[in-house]
């Protein structure tokens, strides 16, 4: 092939300019996006910065649920089991306390198959048989008293200054009942749970009828 030469006094300046510059703008790295401002200038930005618009500056959010009006405690949760013609049917038996903590105070039992569905009747058991303790001033009880209830047996007494002096299921009725400063002795050998919640229920019951003084 033929090579054509070409003088350099025939190459100017200005042509060589004139093609520089649309490659070096070209290769020039396009302007950033702020993602700050949005797409709607600094409107978007302070969207973006302060969340959605009519929500900034209102603090932090209250808690709307309303407290329940009976608190409730678990005293016994067992698995039982049905012996039928086609097979074994198992079951959750459960024994709830449910009180106020202000002198009102119900044991209640529930089975089903699922323990939250046996959890809500034992609920609801308590509930139909609640009891209103006759308390004194400082929610304590105004005399000694004593009760059975099949093998169990407790004796519960005023101790002014020393606080819930109590064990078992006992202690979980008189604290949901509200009641302060006694103490409690079971006088059977029985561990039944279940019996010792009903025992204390029957000896509350005693003070239906006693009539209290107004404190000075």
């Amino acid at each position: 092939m033929d090579e054509t030469i070409i003088p350099t006094a025939a190459v100017t300046e200005a042509p060589i300019a004139e093609a520089v510059v649309p490659l070096v703008q070209a290769a020039a790295p396009a302007p950033e996006f702020d993602r700050s401002r949005g797409r709607g200038g600094d409107r978007g930005g302070d969207r973006g910065r302060g969340g959605k618009s009519g929500q900034r500056n209102r603090g932090p959010r209250r808690d709307t649920r309303q407290k329940p009006e009976f608190d409730q405690k678990i005293v016994s949760l067992r698995r039982v089991t049905r012996v039928t013609s086609g097979g074994r049917r198992f079951a959750f038996s459960v024994c709830v306390v449910a009180g106020n903590r202000k002198g009102v105070v119900g044991v209640g039992q529930g089975k089903a198959t699922d323990t939250p569905l046996a959890i809500e009747k034992a609920f609801r058991d308590a509930k139909k048989n609640m009891i209103k303790v006759n308390t004194t001033a400082n929610m304590s009880i105004p005399h000694e008293i004593e009760a059975k209830y099949a093998a169990s047996r407790v004796k519960i007494m005023p101790a002014p200054g020393k606080g819930m002096l109590a064990g078992s299921s006992i202690r979980t009725v008189l604290e949901l009942a509200g009641i302060k400063e006694v103490s409690s002795k079971l006088l059977s050998r029985s561990k039944n749970s279940i019996n010792n919640a009903y025992v204390a229920i029957e000896a509350l019951r005693q003070l239906e009828h006693t009539k209290i003084r107004p404190s000075k």
